[in-house]
């Protein structure tokens, strides 16, 4: 892992959609990029908040009873406990900043799940 580097450049890198990459370390958080398009699981982190940062394009986080809309230059941190879904009807480049010990899709494993293992690849 490096100290520095162009975002955009490895966003070029990112090949699969919802398969977060971990490009920094700060203290006991990563920072994470992902390209979203479609829709992830519904999923929670019981004890770590999550914040998304729109580098490009729109997305929508469903929470229990409203929907968040975020577009390029939009943040929101979803609180630890709080069932979410991300969805992207276009591709969408986005930046999170969660615990390390933070599973990707919290106690639900699917087709997108990613080990920590992979994300750091």
């Amino acid at each position: 892992m490096k100290n520095t580097g162009n975002v955009s450049d490895l966003f070029n890198l990112v090949e699969e959609y919802w398969s977060p990459k971990i490009i920094a370390e700060v203290n006991n958080e990563y920072i994470k990029i992902a390209k979203f398009k479609g829709e992830m699981v519904w999923h929670e982190h019981k004890n770590s908040d999550e914040m998304f940062y729109v580098i490009k394009g729109s997305f929508d986080i469903h929470l229990k009873n409203v929907i968040i809309t975020l577009n390029q230059g939009d943040f929101y941190v979803v609180k630890k406990g709080i069932k979410h879904k991300p969805e992207s009807k276009d591709e969408s480049w986005v930046m999170m900043i969660e615990k390390k010990e933070t599973k990707h899709t919290g106690d639900i494993v699917s087709d997108i799940t990613k080990s920590l293992d992979e994300q750091l690849k």
